[in-house]
């Protein structure tokens, strides 16, 4: 734990984390939706703005010295594509044990239950999901439908925060520093070459190989 949280007991430490893999179009939701977070608000030291990418179990250390959770993932509610859905503390590992519901359940279920068994559970967990439309587009950024529910995800996290946590983020206008240039959204998304000079579609030298 830094000094800085050491001098403010009160404070409840949060940790905001976005799961997903930005390169199988809507399972980047959660890191897309942090990414906006992260370019128009400025955020107290005691809240962390993470992207878990999909570390799995190495998450672990920065759940562990949270207060609060709040996590942001594509998630197979078997709803709507593009609906948002927000589960909160034993809901949470309740339906990962029920059926599958992140895409990353498998990783999160055992970091639910280790934390569990360390006696190191936060206060406080909420999930803000989206039911995706499309995964399997391997170098595919948001789909429109999901793209379209990025700023109403971000809204949801700063109403828990306000709700939950008692803390306001001042609204900044900027470039966030939470993911690089390079596979920022925009970036990622406008520059994304065909799948034919992609090779997205398989190697054609291959593929003929595979024929004969």
């Amino acid at each position: 734990m830094d000094d800085e949280r050491k001098a403010a007991p009160d404070q409840p430490r949060i940790l905001v984390l976005g799961i997903g893999n930005i390169l199988w179009a809507d399972e980047g939701f959660g890191v897309r939706v942090l990414e906006t977070l992260d370019a128009s608000h400025a955020f107290a030291d005691t809240v962390t703005l993470l992207d878990g990418g999909t570390q799995g179990l190495y998450l672990l250390p920065y759940l562990e010295e949270a207060d609060g959770v709040i996590i942001v993932d594509a998630v197979d509610y078997g709803l709507v594509p593009g609906t948002l859905h927000i589960l909160a503390d034993a809901e949470v590992p309740a339906v990962l044990a029920a059926r599958k519901v992140s895409l990353h359940q498998t990783g999160f279920q055992e970091i639910l239950g280790l934390l569990a068994l360390r006696g190191k559970t936060p206060a406080r967990i909420v999930l803000v999901g989206v039911q995706p439309q499309l995964l399997d587009d391997y170098g595919g950024g948001l789909t429109a439908t999901i793209a379209a529910q990025v700023p109403a995800a971000a809204r949801k996290v700063l109403d828990i925060l306000a709700a939950e946590f008692g803390i306001v983020p001042a609204p900044r206008a900027g470039e966030g520093t939470l993911v690089t240039p390079a596979v920022a959204r925009d970036a990622y998304e406008t520059e994304r070459p065909s799948a034919e000079a992609a090779c997205r579609i398989g190697d054609p030298r291959v593929l003929a190989a595979a024929r004969s």
